[in-house]
């Protein structure tokens, strides 16, 4: 016999009133940058009615590890206080704060970016370098391994690659939502894996610059068969605009996954900006890993990406009917223990011969 009962209403929100909530917790840096040993404030909100224990606890990205845990409290601190090594390590990678309440992972984490010197790219030049038996067309290399390349060839250049620790670029983390006319997709941004590509497109999309532009370039199959890209971000509808500016290519660790965003350029390396193209599949992507800096991955959304890589398309790829990105905006992310899984598969297959490239 069932003897549930349904509880009044007024029951019901009574009890909503009087539990805590942790919908209003967050961290929050007092500005964006802050320079090698300057204090770094930040707002640490917890509701009213908790009075439990509040935590900071630092993620390293890198080796999916939690390290240093400290405990906080309510109101303005110094980060510094805190976690004094940030300081003392001089740090090169991004790491995450995640704030904790009774050690439950509660709002969206800090992203923790060190300024450091650019690992600068080049084309690679097989006739000095000697890096691959077989290299590809347009194949970069940084400068992390070009000096240590020529140095084991008997070459010299001026010193050995310096890096200089400045500071610190702090924001909370965010997810992208791209709104197409063909439905929503959700980015999380990888900091962790670009730092200065990911606060590009951050800054072009919460200034409204992807706002009403067509999807310009769609190639939904090489000719080998397999799937390769869609492109956006370029407000002429050209395939040749831009933001005004460009930015270095970045040594990305994220593969070339489905559902992966990654910026377009030319020929030259460090010709990024904003037309960006999500990869459709690891078989016609991978060659790219290491030349183009892949900085997002979807988490919603993997039917949309398919819809609008079977739009058809004429000459030189362009469709008939463009989809559109009608706005991209930002949200907070979620805790880090509450990512999505990425949309990416993957899949363990020999990279084909690259038959086409993202250009502009």
């Amino acid at each position: 016999m069932n003897t549930t009962r349904a509880l009044h209403p007024l029951l019901i929100l009574t009890a909503f009133l009087i539990a805590p909530s942790s919908a209003f917790a967050q961290l929050t840096p007092e500005r964006l940058y802050f320079g090698v040993g300057q204090r770094v404030p930040i707002q640490i909100d917890v509701p009213d009615d908790f009075h439990g224990e509040v935590t900071i606890h630092l993620y390293d990205p890198a080796t999916k590890e939690w390290t240093h845990k400290v405990p906080a409290a309510s109101g303005r601190v110094d980060l510094t206080s805190l976690l004094p090594h940030l300081w003392e390590s001089k740090p090169r990678t991004v790491t995450y704060a995640q704030l904790e309440l009774d050690g439950v992972p509660t709002g969206a984490p800090l992203v923790l970016q060190p300024l450091v010197t650019p690992n600068r790219a080049v084309l690679a030049e097989p006739t000095t370098m000697n890096l691959t038996e077989d290299p590809r067309k347009g194949e970069v290399v940084f400068e992390d391994k070009r000096i240590p390349a020529l140095h084991a060839q008997g070459k010299r250049e001026s010193g050995l690659r310096e890096v200089t620790f400045s500071g610190f670029r702090i924001y909370v983390d965010q997810e992208v939502v791209m709104n197409t006319s063909m439905g929503q997709i959700v980015y999380r941004l990888r900091p962790d894996a670009a730092p200065n590509t990911a606060y590009n497109f951050l800054h072009l999309t919460q200034g409204g610059f992807y706002t009403n532009i067509i999807f310009h370039r769609i190639v939904a199959k090489l000719p080998n068969g397999n799937p390769f890209v869609i492109q956006v971000g370029d407000l002429s509808g050209t395939g040749s605009g831009g933001p005004g500016y460009m930015i270095d290519l970045e040594d990305s660790n994220l593969p070339h996954n489905f559902g992966v965003l990654s910026m377009a350029r030319d020929s030259n390396p460090d010709t990024n900006g904003s037309q960006v193209f999500v990869a459709l599949s690891r078989d016609g992507t991978s060659f790219l890993d290491g030349r183009y800096t892949a900085f997002a991955e979807a988490v919603e959304g993997a039917s949309v990406i398919q819809s609008i890589a079977a739009v058809q398309v004429g000459p030189e790829d362009r469709p008939f009917d463009p989809p559109m990105l009608l706005t991209c905006t930002t949200r907070d992310a979620p805790p880090i223990q509450e990512r999505l899984p990425a949309l990416s598969v993957i899949e363990q297959q020999v990279p084909p011969q690259p038959s086409s490239e993202p250009d502009r």
